[in-house]
């Protein structure tokens, strides 16, 4: 899945039946080979008014000793029969999400009938019912576990299987969609008013994959002839007011499958690959097998109603689930432990291609920038927990960043460390020892290892939680003209694991002339010590040294630089990542002070002026990034004890407000300089944009003359949502006096676009000035949508982007209000919004004993094994 995406599983069928509010661990350590393997499965899914009934057809094979086991979850069994008898209740045991039959033969043919109900499913897993009225659809999301909602199957990931699926509805919804090819279709004999289509994918997959669609949609097609002569039908179903939002998509897979082919050597297997835009779905979209499930918000795309941003990130996703066809389908992962498997490389290889639609350097500073403000956060508190954990209660809930963009900075070192020749020849060999398998974190390694078996050593980034500090120092010779540089690598203990140990990190090293602002000598030092020095010989003077560039691990780099060594790689860097780095570090330590730093803004504003007309007029999207404020979450994650809301957000709006003083002069200027022209989709346009409205914000927290008439001149004559949604946002956090009437204006341009409207939602929900009263008003909004997680998210997840609001009585009561409401419905989505309160110890007294009160409050209401597990994680803070 994208990294809105969900995977889980059992792996353990014998665990011991416990009651629902104490669930049970599954631990990595006890993984079983299940009893049976599934060879075929042919399901026959009747969908009725209120109901839908499921026919299954079993194939198994004994693997090992033991019971057969099934596993089921809201499901009416009405049948079951074994090799042509039907059994009584006293053949089989049904009891706690598990059908058991003991003494089943060595090969089994199984028979299965149940009646399930999708109308009524609002967990959003499983077989559902998405929309309502002419819009209803019915669809699958089976990963991680959801397959089980569907009928009694093993449903785990190492169980692989040829699946044959049949579909029937009434006409009323004439597109009936499953994986792979389709082999036959027509009316259902004697009932003329339904229909049916019967599809087959021969390649074996874990029912995580499984997908079908029953639904009333339009069809955007093309075709794509692959490296080995294959031609493929594309094909992307969305409602027919969406159809023309869908060559943004179909492009992107194009490129994507080309990519793959020339970067990876993998080609598409299938005759077709269809995508399906879906309105309410949990995630961002999933990658089964031939039939990719989107969430709408990750593929429809049009200049008129998608952001620049939200564009890119639609070409990403559809290339992370296409790319996962051989990352995740064709080999998958053995349990649900080894989700960064198939997720962390994925999300490396999915980075990758964006960084070949873009300038590389931004693309780097985005994941990066991703990385610190989640991940790192996440590291740093109660959910830390290793990239590969080794026990859950609920594996949904390790859909985490860490899984996913540490695990693709582990694969990125691993690259690096390779070099691209030898990691193409890993990627090959893996392909090619596994492919058709179920396999672990130490199968991927062992096949990159085929030219460097120092790579195994890279298992411990896998095993442990937390962010490695590295820290340093140099040392100059000028007798001997020898450089020292001494590094040192430390992690946090993190309650319930071992200690940690020394890592393997490569640390990318330049170092630069001070005189010439040039690069004198580059080289890749591997800190795999706890302390080590590494020497740099022929150095005619002492050099300023620029370390971790590109990010070269996913650490915090503490090194013992002078402001003016900051400021002086901020104008010398030739990587545009590295400038970016350098600034964000001047911008941390300005706004950290109480954290021991003791910077002065002048030196990081006085560099910031001499560079920034320059890089605005060659690369106007990096540009934009040299003005980036860290924000508060981000913050807030260096901060361990003590943090204030309150003095965090003073710090850091006195800061922009001090960058925008400054370069006063200068945005009138740089304004004029990037003109509104038609629209262009490509990285120069995208960069003029994202520069134009970072500018119109500086320039109106400046009160330069005429901003306001600026702002509302780029929204009336906007090209594109990127400059209309930046004007209004810009218009709403300064609350100029008309923002209410554009905020009217915006509702009624796009009140018939769901993701515009969502947009309309977020820009109030997360505005500087945002109220308890201003959110409580938008969750009784009449077009505010509890069934639809994107609707949810736009309020509440915009919402916990200003703590200063959140950590209060009212914010919270609020917050977890929501959490309790959605945890019946979708335990998923509320178990998600919780973790955001993670690092509820850190506060400042008394916003911690009354956040502490409050997850107290929710833990006695807390009813899925999702929210009870991470309430348990969370509440972990208060003892650490």
């Amino acid at each position: 899945m994208s990294t809105a995406e969900t995977d889980a599983q059992i792996i353990n069928p014998d665990m011991p039946d416990v009651p629902p509010h104490a669930p049970s661990k599954i631990n990595l350590k006890d993984y079983k080979k299940p009893s049976f393997d599934v060879e075929t499965i042919d399901l026959d899914i009747k969908l009725f008014e209120t109901y839908a009934q499921i026919d299954s057809v079993l194939k198994m094979v004994r693997q090992t000793t033991g019971d057969l086991v099934l596993f089921g979850e809201d499901l009416e069994l009405l049948m079951v029969k074994m090799n042509g008898s039907q059994l009584g209740t006293e053949d089989y045991q049904q009891q706690a999400g598990k059908l058991t039959i003991s003494d089943a033969p060595n090969e089994v043919t199984l028979e299965i009938q149940v009646r399930i109900c999708p109308q009524t499913n609002t967990a959003l897993e499983g077989f559902y019912m998405a929309g309502s009225g002419d819009d209803t659809m019915f669809v699958t999301q089976c990963e991680p576990e959801g397959f089980r909602k569907i009928t009694f199957y093993p449903d785990r990931p190492d169980v692989l299987a040829i699946f044959t699926t049949r579909l029937e509805a009434d006409k009323r919804y004439p597109t009936l969609l499953a994986n792979g090819n389709l082999v036959e279709a027509g009316e259902v004999t004697d009932e003329p008013n339904r229909h049916y289509a019967i599809w087959h994918d021969p390649t074996n997959k874990p029912s995580y994959l499984f997908a079908c669609v029953v639904a009333d949609l339009d069809v955007l097609t093309d075709s794509y002839k692959t490296s080995e002569g294959r031609n493929v039908l594309l094909e992307i179903y969305a409602k027919s007011a969406d159809i023309d939002k869908c060559d943004v998509g179909m492009q992107a897979l194009k490129d994507a499958m080309k990519w793959d082919e020339v970067n990876y050597g993998r080609a598409y297997d299938l005759d077709r690959y269809m995508i399906v835009a879906v309105s309410q779905f949990n995630m961002g979209a999933m990658e089964n097998k031939g039939l990719n499930i989107f969430n709408t918000a990750c593929v429809l795309s049009s200049p008129e109603t998608t952001t620049d941003a939200r564009s890119f990130s639609v070409k990403a996703i559809i290339a992370h689930e296409y790319f996962h066809n051989w990352t995740g389908n064709r080999i998958t992962c053995r349990d649900w432990f080894q989700l960064c498997l198939k997720e962390g490389f994925t999300v490396y290889r999915d980075q990758s291609f964006s960084a070949d639609q873009q300038s590389s350097a931004v693309q780097r500073i985005d994941d990066v920038a991703t990385l610190r403000a989640h991940q790192f956060s996440e590291d740093a508190g109660p959910l830390a927990h290793p990239v590969r954990p080794e026990s859950f209660v609920e594996i949904n809930n390790f859909y985490t960043t860490t899984v996913y963009e540490k695990g693709a900075e582990i694969v990125r070192m691993i690259a690096n460390t390779l070099g691209q020749e030898d990691f193409r020849k890993g990627t090959d060999e893996y392909f090619r020892r596994y492919d058709g398998q179920a396999v672990t974190v130490e199968d991927f390694l062992s096949a990159l290892s085929i030219t460097d078996n120092k790579i195994e050593d890279f298992i411990d980034w896998y095993r442990q939680p937390g962010t490695p500090v590295v820290s340093g120092h140099q040392n100059y010779d000028s007798a001997t003209q020898t450089l020292t540089i001494t590094l040192s690598q430390q992690t946090r203990h993190v309650s319930g694991f071992d200690a940690p140990k020394p890592l393997p990190i490569p640390v990318a090293t330049a170092l630069f002339d001070k005189d010439s602002g040039n690069i004198i000598a580059e080289r890749m030092l591997l800190l795999d010590q706890a302390t080590q020095t590494f020497a740099c010989e022929d150095v005619a003077s002492e050099p300023v040294v620029s370390l971790l560039r590109d990010f070269s691990a996913p650490v915090q780099l503490n090194y013992d630089y002078q402001d003016e060594d900051l400021a002086f790689l901020l104008t010398h860097e030739t990587n545009g990542f590295n400038r970016w780095q350098v600034t964000q570090m001047l911008v941390n330590r300005i706004l950290l002070q109480g954290q021991g730093s003791k910077s002065s803004p002048d030196v990081y504003l006085q560099a910031l002026a001499q560079t920034l007309p320059r890089l605005a007029a060659d690369d106007a999207m990096l540009a934009a990034r040299l003005l980036d404020i860290p924000s508060a979450q981000e913050l807030a994650s260096a901060i361990n004890k003590n943090y204030d809301p309150e003095l965090i957000k003073a710090q850091r709006e006195a800061l922009y407000q001090q960058v925008a003083e400054a370069l006063k002069d200068q945005w009138a200027g740089l304004y004029e300089q990037l003109p509104m022209q038609s629209y262009e989709d490509s990285a120069d346009a995208r960069g003029t944009r994202a520069l134009r409205n970072v500018v119109l914000d500086m320039a109106l927290t400046a009160n330069v003359n005429g901003a306001v008439e600026w702002a509302e001149q780029q929204y009336n004559n906007a090209s594109c949502m990127t400059e209309r949604f930046g004007a209004l946002k810009a218009m709403v956090n300064h609350q100029v006096t008309n923002a209410d009437e554009y905020l009217a204006d915006f509702y009624e341009r796009f009140q018939e676009n769901d993701l515009v409207i969502d947009l309309w939602f977020s820009v109030q929900a997360s505005a500087d000035t945002v109220s308890t009263d201003v959110i409580q008003s938008l969750l009784e909004h009449q077009d505010f949508d509890w069934n639809t997680p994107n609707r949810v998210r736009s309020v509440i997840s915009a919402f916990s982007s200003q703590p200063t609001v959140l950590w209060t009585q009212e914010g919270l009561e609020i917050y977890t209000g929501v959490i309790k409401k959605l945890d019946d419905a979708n335990p998923v989505l509320a178990s998600r919004l919780l973790q955001t309160l993670a690092r509820w110890n850190t506060l400042v007294e008394p916003r911690r004993q009354m956040a502490h009160n409050k997850l107290l409050d929710l833990q006695k209401h807390a009813a899925s094994k999702h929210v009870i597990e991470s309430l348990e994680s969370v509440l972990k803070a208060e003892n650490g």
